[in-house]
């Protein structure tokens, strides 16, 4: 099996497509999304663009971990799309992303980001510019792991932390990927944080994230997890910026991990998933309090259900 270093990392990206007529794109969206989380991708996005005969069909870009054999990436995305709930779905090509030199390159890529009314995400190279008055500096590494802050899943979880984050919090990050979900929550105030991934290679660069901002590693657990599973503690805020099917398996162990007035923040989802995500949600003891939309993507802040 290959295995990533940390001077030659890389990932897989298969993309697959399904014509736009077929169905309709909320159906689409919802099967492509599906596809990914079968197939453990660690990172997704449904986008639509016109083939080469002008048709417009809608794609999935997943991404998979390099730790994994492309080969057998393929053979469980044919396997999965001979299901006649995929009918029309093809895989369009599959090829290697290899990490980038982002010390190096494309520093105009990454220009400051505000996000909500009191972040800035800031790759390191653009630590010594000014920052603008009442804005907290978020310094994100631009690398391997996902969760830069540029993609709106992301912002949409940015916005509902800065509201929610108290003095004296612990915050509990499934999926942390770049770890800048929790890594802002310590810096709005939370005192400790517990951060998951099922990747192991991503929780090096959640840790390289914690130095740029200056995270004491004591206020921070590390630790490779599928999940909820083999968690015992409670929290005052869980986050979760990951794709639909992840967030629904997770759904009937967060009331448990949730203290009293603890409160659950979800993203990577989008507006057309919201609604099949919410039933599930008042299924397993909460509601939500508040939502948030940037362009097809949809969040929320979710809090136990009383009565």
């Amino acid at each position: 099996m290959q295995k990533k270093s940390k001077n030659n990392y890389f990932w897989w990206t298969a993309e697959l497509s399904v014509p736009l007529a077929l169905y309709n794109r909320q159906h689409n969206e919802e099967r492509l999304s599906t596809v990914a989380a079968l197939t453990d991708s660690i990172g997704a996005e449904i986008f639509t663009e016109q083939d080469f005969f002008g048709n417009q069909r809608l794609f999935l870009r997943a991404d998979y971990s390099g730790s994994r054999e492309i080969d057998e990436i393929i053979y469980q995305l044919q396997f999965i799309l001979r299901d006649n709930n995929f009918l029309g779905i093809e895989i369009t090509r599959c090829y290697k992303v290899e990490n980038q030199a982002w010390d190096t390159q494309h520093y105009d890529a990454f220009p400051p980001l505000p996000v909500g009314k009191s972040l800035i995400v800031m790759a390191p190279w653009h630590e010594h510019e000014n920052i603008p008055d009442g804005r907290i500096p978020i310094y994100i590494y631009p690398a391997s792991a996902f969760g830069t802050g540029y993609h709106e899943s992301t912002q949409i979880a940015l916005s509902l932390l800065e509201g929610t984050v108290k003095s004296g919090d612990t915050i509990l990050d499934v999926g942390t990927g770049t770890g800048i979900l929790f890594i802002t929550a310590l810096k709005l105030g939370a005192d400790k944080a517990i951060a998951r991934d099922i990747d192991p290679d991503t929780l090096a660069e959640a840790k390289r994230n914690m130095n740029l901002n200056g995270i004491n590693p004591k206020v921070c657990e590390l630790s490779e997890g599928d999940l909820l599973k083999g968690f015992s503690g409670q929290v005052n805020i869980l986050t979760a910026n990951i794709l639909l099917n992840p967030n629904i398996m997770l759904l009937p162990d967060v009331k448990r991990v949730l203290k009293p007035k603890g409160c659950a923040i979800f993203s990577g989802m989008t507006r057309a998933e919201s609604h099949m995500f919410i039933s599930v949600l008042e299924t397993c003891g909460l509601e939500i309090e508040r939502e948030i939309i940037i362009g097809d993507w949809w969040g929320c802040k979710a809090v136990k259900a009383w009565g």
